[in-house]
């Protein structure tokens, strides 16, 4: 028999909250890789990171995840496969203005060719990030159905 996974609405938010944090911790990160050494600066750069990207988990993320919930797709891996593959979308779309279909400058195929590259080689970075992520959320979410 499979095993099954259930959560409750408590754990769900305590999930969101901790991917939210975690997020802003990467949004930390990057700031510090950038040469921001204020620390006002660093927890301002972490508090809106978080909630931003709670919004994005919630908004992106949500009806993807509640989809695969209800389809009984509730493993860990379904989980970072959620997160994964959203990021990666939303992050090539943004560095490809919307994939290509919206105004963008005048540049040579070569150039566009190497936006696209630079876009998936960053974006494939940051959908590993959100695939650990969103597995963190599931482990904090989730528990297995014993009855």
């Amino acid at each position: 028999m499979p095993r099954r996974y259930d959560t409750s609405i408590d754990r769900a938010g305590l999930a969101l909250g901790a991917g939210s944090a975690l997020a802003g911790m990467v949004v930390l990160i990057l700031l510090l890789l950038g040469g921001q050494r204020e620390p006002l600066n660093l927890l301002g750069g972490w508090l809106i990171g978080g909630i931003f990207s709670g919004l994005a988990i919630t908004a992106v993320g949500g009806p993807v995840w509640l989809v695969m919930h209800v389809a009984g797709l509730r493993r860990a891996w379904h989980a970072a496969l959620v997160g994964a593959v959203t990021a990666m979308v939303i992050f090539v779309g943004a560095q490809t203005y919307g994939f290509g279909m919206l105004d963008m400058p005048e540049m040579d195929g070569r150039t566009l060719w190497f936006r696209w590259l630079s876009a998936a080689a960053s974006s494939l970075l940051l959908a590993g990030l959100a695939a650990g992520i969103a597995a963190i959320m599931w482990r904090i979410a989730y528990r297995r159905n014993e009855g």
